[in-house]
């Protein structure tokens, strides 16, 4: 069983409501299956996109994208096919995004950055 890591789940927060606010429709968050975790599952301009949330406290270990390594992507690829497979009724183009949030020591965003299509699919 995973643990819960509280600045995940923040930032995972974050970026649903910077979503919402950009119109995507957010359909389910944090859908998990053996080898990964889509953490945002949404909707926009009929595109199905899944979302790789990453959160740091600061970029003095890098910066959060440098943390989505290729198996990250590919695992994400097989996972967001799977999704789609049993999810009829939604859109049939696919996207995999990824939102990058930095949180300063008060708990504040002090950035995030919203990058398209990191998969190429």
């Amino acid at each position: 069983m995973k643990i819960a890591n509280p600045l995940g789940k923040k930032g995972e927060n974050v970026a649903a409501h910077f979503l919402t606010d950009k119109g995507y429709k957010i359909i389910e968050m944090n859908f998990r299956k053996n080898y990964t975790e889509i953490d945002i599952i949404a909707v926009k301009d009929n595109i199905l996109v899944f979302f790789e949330v990453k959160t740091r406290y600061s970029d003095a270990f890098g910066k959060p994208f440098e943390a989505i390594t290729r198996v990250k992507i590919k695992n994400l690829v097989k996972t967001a096919l799977l999704y789609a497979s049993f999810h009829q009724g939604l859109p049939k183009e696919l996207r995999i995004d990824a939102i990058g949030i930095v949180i300063d020591g008060n708990g504040q965003v002090e950035n995030i950055e919203h990058v398209e299509n990191i998969s190429g699919f």
